[in-house]
């Protein structure tokens, strides 16, 4: 979820029914209500067979077929927990063909993570889901260019989750102009946070998004993932980019994370 005024995370409050996206809409700070939904695309099945939807309103990436990677403010304390579920093999999260739903077995969540940065976590899973996994980077090589999101959230600032997983590409932004923004962007911590959007606004992720991958190709033409969705200062508002956790910086411990489960 991402911070709506109060800096509050890109997570999903989800009732009976959760279904979330990539939120791609423009909102004026000086709007009383979100604008049309702009800039986002309907994914493909299969293009991104990778992505997850996470039962409590976020999202994810396989790290491994039976480790989801997604973000620790979505989850609770390292430990057993068999209450969240995992959807995957679908861009209809109402489609029965090819739907996988496999339930949670433990939730390991960044050590040290206190609400600023560290926004990592690992979920594993009771069986693999055989499906192509997302490698993350392990250097900064590719945190520069332009990135894909995808997910489940919300297409407007406080609206609801949705059906179909839609996809966008926002470009990257400096630690500096991120910065130079101000108000809530003057706590992005240097290093383990990496921004992207626009200055106008108009195409970003939002409130159930949160925890799903930011990534883009390789020199191999592969995808790869840079970061992971966590904050922002509301959705696709005019300077007020979205804040992801920068993966490289945690590639060591995500990786001994995942050994120890």
């Amino acid at each position: 979820m991402k911070r709506l005024l109060t800096a509050l995370k890109r997570c999903a409050a989800v009732g009976a029914v959760a279904l979330a996206v990539a939120s791609l809409q423009p909102v004026s700070a000086a709007q009383a209500a979100p604008a049309p939904v702009v800039g986002g695309t309907r994914a493909a099945q299969g293009e991104f067979p990778f992505m997850v939807r996470l039962s409590m309103g976020c999202g994810g990436a396989l790290y491994t077929q039976q480790i989801v990677l997604t973000a620790a403010h979505c989850v609770g304390a390292t430990g057993p927990n068999t209450g969240i579920t995992a959807t995957a093999g679908v861009v209809d999260l109402q489609s029965s063909t090819g739907r996988v739903q496999v339930r949670s077995t433990y939730v390991y969540r960044a050590p040290g993570y206190n609400g600023t940065g560290k926004d990592w976590a690992l979920i594993k899973l009771a069986q693999p889901i055989n499906l192509p996994t997302l490698k993350i980077a392990t250097n900064t090589q590719y945190n520069a260019g332009d990135f894909t999101v995808a997910g489940w959230g919300a297409a407007r600032e406080g609206g609801p989750q949705q059906r179909y997983l839609l996809k966008a590409t926002v470009p990257f932004i400096s630690d500096a102009t991120c910065k130079a923004y101000g108000g809530l962007y003057n706590g992005l911590v240097a290093g383990e946070e990496i921004c992207a959007g626009f200055d106008a606004g108009r195409v970003d992720t939002c409130q159930g998004d949160s925890g799903g991958p930011m990534f883009r190709k390789d020199n191999a033409g592969a995808w790869v993932q840079v970061g992971i969705v966590s904050w922002g200062d509301g959705c696709a508002r005019p300077d007020a980019p979205g804040v992801y956790t920068e993966v490289s910086t945690f590639a060591t411990a995500i990786a001994a994370g995942a050994s120890s489960l």
